[in-house]
């Protein structure tokens, strides 16, 4: 179940014109985490400044850097001198610490009125960010996240395993847990920052149950959720961090979901 805060009537000019100005105002803080992305970094930092610029949106980008073999941290640190410090601010960790430590580890540094998070890997494009900000400004949701399950969204470059593992593992979630969201292993969202201070500290899954657990602690607090559509673009650089393990750390964080909430 989604629960929906009434919507505010938005054909009003005027209420356009003072959403508009709301969004302009805030700053916009975009966790990125890392892990061997040297030659994903510079493109996907490009593809935000230029569409979180054309969206006249004010932003920062944290980049938590998990001790990537590759060079990444070099190149994150190239992005920030180009972009100035104020722009970019990177957070070296020592160790594969993971995805749910790394949104934490972003948080704390985050100035931003609202926090958005996504992949460094170019498989969420950040032209979407300006309609998951339309979508939460006009409906008031806490949370608006991208889904490749809604019309108008979709993958693009999975095989068919792939495609298979994605579908059974929301398929089993929304069976198991029933939070009323079409996409939960999706990792593209748009949060109010109170809304993701709050449910943070409850999370305690990792690898891909942690997106999952995050909307369904979301849904059990009665967070409002939207969703808008989005397409999901297979990596061109680099490989696929989904494996066995992550599979089986999955289930296992859903049995334990259903048994706990």
């Amino acid at each position: 179940i989604i629960h929906i805060i009434p919507r505010k009537d938005c054909s009003n000019p005027t209420n356009r014109l003072s959403l508009y100005f709301l969004s302009a105002k805030m700053l916009y803080s975009i966790i990125l985490p890392t892990y061997n992305e040297r030659e994903n970094l510079p493109i996907i930092f490009y593809l935000i400044d230029k569409y979180m610029e054309e969206a006249k949106l004010k932003y920062e980008v944290i980049i938590v850097d998990d001790s990537s073999p590759d060079g990444t941290l070099e190149v994150a640190q190239a992005v920030q001198k180009s972009f100035g410090k104020n722009k970019v601010t990177i957070i070296s960790r020592k160790g594969k610490l993971g995805l749910g430590t790394a949104y934490v580890a972003g948080l704390k540094e985050a100035k931003g009125d609202r926090v958005i998070i996504m992949d460094a890997d170019m498989s969420h494009h950040p032209k979407a960010i300006a309609e998951m900000v339309k979508k939460m400004d006009s409906d008031k949701f806490d949370i608006v996240t991208g889904s490749r399950y809604i019309p108008g969204g979709g993958v693009c470059g999975w095989d068919s395993y792939r495609k298979l593992t994605s579908r059974t593992a929301n398929f089993l979630a929304d069976f198991l847990l029933n939070p009323g969201v079409s996409d939960l292993t999706g990792s593209f969202r748009l949060y109010e920052r109170k809304a993701i201070e709050e449910i943070l500290p409850r999370v305690h899954s990792t690898g891909y149950a942690f997106q999952m657990e995050i909307l369904v602690r979301a849904s059990k607090a009665r967070m409002t959720i939207g969703e808008v559509p989005i397409t999901f673009v297979d990596r061109i650089y680099g490989e696929s961090k989904l494996g066995t393990k992550e599979i089986v750390l999955y289930l296992k964080g859903l049995i334990k979901l259903f048994f706990t909430t």
